[in-house]
């Protein structure tokens, strides 16, 4: 996956070259020497850090644990990155995860680098206890790295707010005296996080779908109209349909984006599939998400597995194989699962006409490129599910400020800083024969290399 990032770079890098505008001060071989310099830069950690976490558990057993925290780049601000607890997690996962981080943070002009961490368990392996001791080892092994102006962990997959609130506690301990608000964000709201933090990513996802489908087609109809763009005549060809949504993945960015359309009144969506790690749920009429997300509040995260479980929550809906929800017939697919869901062995099964991801990297490279070739508008991670580092910038702000913002202020902030990144990247899109992710990745390196020049570091 690490190669991921250098393709990334050098293929946006390439695309601004010969663009003269585009930092015009280098000009001859001091230009290509660097634009070198940017492609090493940015395709590389600033640091990989490894450790091996000694847990003795409740059991009387003493295991070894392999943890991570990559620290991509900070030339715009501080590390920023999630905590993945999960069995899959390895090094050159996190340092994809983390290179992706400084380009989202870059794109949507948030003034933090990237950063990402991991540690090597599936959680529903280890009791309560064995994860808080995890949790505090982590901080321990990384207490030199992390810090409040250094690099700030957040939830990301296995991980949430009690896991924030257990690290944020134990940093607390070990630096007495200094700042430590600061130190985590996601962390809940007793411990200084903000109010919408936990449905910040789901929301902003779902955001993202409504926005370029309602606000932006309906704005420009006329102009897309115009333009001989394969993407265009599909955004107007959905406009006026409703919509069939599926939404694999019903965590907190899952459940959270199917419970924004179910409650959406700017479009005529219903969601008639959901998948978890176990199943996928189908109702052509609609499934009832509320109860759904009622449902697997009360049973451990899980969806209903059984008809007899069905019943007992009255919810209306046919039991498929969890695999299935990606090649439904549907218009539009959301990925809140894990990476490399849609791939070379299913991409010609996928019948969505908008794919979403709500995860990192769902879409490998060689389904991207198969996929919008047929004209399918893949909103890339990059672009949808930044709404957690958003709000967890806010969150960062509100504990230096000690002055916490409402849920509907929280909320407000969020729409218009992802409105701002729309508007700069969708004209573009539609303009030119570009998917989109590659626009959002130009977009990101622009703004980092300009940064990287400005200061002198490409000497």
């Amino acid at each position: 996956m690490a190669n991921q990032t250098v393709d990334i770079v050098s293929d946006s890098l390439k695309a601004l070259v010969d663009d003269k505008d585009f930092l015009p001060e280098l000009t001859g071989e001091g230009r290509n020497k660097a634009f070198s310099s940017l492609l090493s830069i940015l395709s590389t950690p600033d640091h990989v850090n490894k450790s091996y976490l000694r847990i003795a558990l409740e059991d009387g057993q003493v295991v070894r644990i392999p943890s991570f925290r990559v620290q991509h780049n900070n030339v715009l601000g501080p590390y920023k990155g999630g905590i993945r607890f999960h069995e899959t997690v390895n090094e050159d996962e996190v340092v994809n995860l983390a290179s992706l981080m400084t380009l989202k943070n870059a794109l949507h002009e948030v003034p933090f680098g990237g950063g990402k961490g991991g540690v090597v368990i599936n959680p529903r392996d280890y009791n309560e206890k064995d994860l808080y001791v995890i949790c505090k080892k982590y901080v321990q092994y990384f207490s030199d790295i992390l810090g409040p102006d250094k690099d700030i962990p957040a939830p990301d997959v296995g991980t949430g707010e009690r896991e924030m609130d257990w690290m944020m506690a134990e940093y607390k301990s070990i630096r007495p005296g200094e700042s430590y608000l600061g130190s985590f964000t996601g962390k809940s709201v007793v411990n200084g996080g903000s109010l919408g933090r936990r449905e910040a990513t789901g929301k902003g996802v779902y955001f993202t779908f409504r926005y370029l489908l309602h606000d932006f087609v309906c704005d420009k109809e006329n102009w897309l109209a115009e333009r001989d763009n394969i993407f265009a005549k599909t955004a107007l060809s959905l406009k006026e349909k409703p919509l069939k949504l599926a939404i694999q993945g019903f965590g907190n960015v899952g459940s959270v984006a199917a419970l924004s359309a179910y409650q959406c009144n700017h479009l005529n969506n219903k969601v008639v599939a959901v998948s978890d790690r176990n199943v996928t749920l189908y109702n052509s009429d609609g499934l009832d998400i509320p109860s759904l997300v009622k449902f697997v509040s009360l049973n451990k995260g899980d969806l209903p597995i059984s008809d007899e479980q069905l019943n007992q929550a009255e919810i209306k809906a046919t039991i498929l194989n969890r695999e299935e929800i990606l090649m439904l017939d549907v218009d539009v697919l959301f990925l809140a699962a894990l990476e490399n869901q849609i791939h070379q062995e299913n991409m010609m099964s996928i019948k969505a006409e908008i794919i979403v991801e709500g995860a990192n990297a769902p879409v490998t490279t060689e389904a991207d490129d198969y996929l919008s070739e047929k004209g399918i508008i893949i909103i890339p991670d990059i672009l949808a599910n930044a709404g957690g580092v958003i709000v967890s910038y806010l969150e960062w702000l509100q504990g230096r400020e000690t002055q916490f913002y409402s849920e509907e202020e929280v909320f407000e902030k969020l729409y218009d800083k992802m409105k701002e990144t729309f508007n700069s990247v969708l004209p573009q899109f539609f303009g030119d024969p570009f998917p989109l992710r590659q626009n959002c990745y130009i977009h990101a390196v622009m703004k980092l290399s300009i940064i990287l020049y400005r200061q002198g570091k490409l000497y």
